[in-house]
């Protein structure tokens, strides 16, 4: 009979000492059944209070410090003449005598060009004649009425022949004066589109005449702010070349425009050397009423659960709230808002990691915080 197999007997002996190692009911014996039955289980012991609550967030306040700023109506415009006009000829005829070039200043009452009229100036001088000739005439009558020699009816002729000779004088004047172009107001030539010795018929453009003094930024404000603005109040306008120049407010649309539901405005700015051209892009900043605020770095500035602007602020019982604020101004140096309490403590640090009702452990703001170093500050107190 051949011998059972090694690893067949070890299998046998295998499920024998399980099975009595079952029977015995040590199941913990694996790896802890020396340990001491006096021994409490580490997890039976209770947690320290410091683990049982949860770790308060730091938070960086400031007292803000408040201050009486106008609120500023910033609007996109563009710099336009305060006067433009096309000056044309009221008669045909050849331009004899250009006086203008372009860029010349001329006084509103200056010849800008003289058309050529040789037989429109002798048709005055033949009414000046007559007219002169009547004038004599009636003289004559009076005196003859007067001493009886002629009847009366005879005065009403004569006068009649006088108004008449007087009439053509003045119609043959007219013409010649027709001849000139002169400008209805000062400015400046800004163009010139005719040459000497070339025809021009009646009503022909033969230049543009400018007033630049003053020069009128002219921009719309949306019907939000029409409120906030009114005529004779104070703006600021930056060109697009960087300078800044101050004007006031003299005109304030009572219409709204039809597509866009703003309102145009114009800001008049003195211009006496002309420096401010005509055309130019520009930001208007209409200067509005003053209202107390404050100013703080645009970091600060955060969104509640309703996606409204505003601050997050520290209570008496040292747990988040939310204000919302007006943006009055955006300056270089900040942020101007308003509708902020008198007694809040702003959280400037945090702000984003916290929310409303949160109980948090606040620390003084340093001045960094105020400088535009509020977001590095903040990572630290993560």
């Amino acid at each position: 009979m051949a011998m059972p197999r090694f690893h067949t007997v070890a299998a046998f002996v295998v499920l024998a000492v399980s099975a009595a190692w079952v029977l015995t009911g040590e199941f913990s014996a694996i790896g802890s059944a020396a340990q001491d039955p006096e021994a409490t289980p580490e997890l039976e012991q209770p947690a320290a209070p410091a683990l049982q609550q949860k770790a308060l967030r730091t938070v960086a306040v400031t007292t803000p410090e408040f201050i009486e700023h106008s609120r500023i109506i910033r609007i996109s415009g563009v710099t336009a003449p305060d006067k433009r006009t096309t000056l044309a000829t009221r008669s045909a005829g050849i331009l004899g005598e250009l006086k203008v070039e372009k860029g010349d200043k001329v006084a509103a009452g200056d010849v800008v060009l003289v058309l050529d009229g040789t037989e429109k100036q002798s048709m005055v001088e033949t009414a000046r004649a007559l007219l002169d000739q009547r004038q004599k005439e009636a003289d004559n009558v009076e005196r003859l009425v007067k001493e009886g020699i002629t009847p009366t009816t005879q005065i009403d002729s004569a006068r009649s022949a006088l108004a008449s000779a007087r009439s053509q004088l003045e119609a043959a004047q007219a013409e010649v004066d027709r001849l000139t172009v002169i400008a209805p107001f000062s400015g400046v030539i800004d163009q010139v589109m005719v040459e000497e010795g070339s025809w021009l018929p009646s009503g022909e453009a033969v230049a543009v005449l400018l007033q630049l003094d003053p020069v009128v930024a002219k921009g719309e404000v949306s019907e939000r702010e029409i409120v906030h603005v009114g005529v004779g109040s104070e703006a600021d306008v930056r060109l697009i070349s960087g300078d800044i120049v101050s004007g006031t407010v003299r005109h304030v649309s009572l219409e709204a425009t039809a597509g866009t539901r703003t309102f145009p405005v114009e800001v008049a700015i003195p211009n006496p050397d002309n420096s401010v051209p005509a055309g130019m892009t520009a930001e208007i900043m209409i200067k509005a009423e003053t209202v107390t605020a404050v100013r703080l770095p645009r970091s600060v500035v955060t969104l509640d659960a309703a996606g409204n602007l505003g601050l997050r602020i520290l209570k008496a019982d040292s747990t988040v709230g939310f204000v919302p604020i007006d943006l009055i101004d955006d300056s270089p140096e900040g942020l101007v808002l308003s509708g902020v309490p008198l007694d809040a403590k702003i959280i400037v640090a945090g702000q984003d990691l916290v929310s409303e009702g949160d109980t948090v452990h606040a620390v003084p703001a340093d001045a960094t915080l105020m400088t535009g170093a509020t977001v590095k500050q903040a990572e630290k107190l993560q």
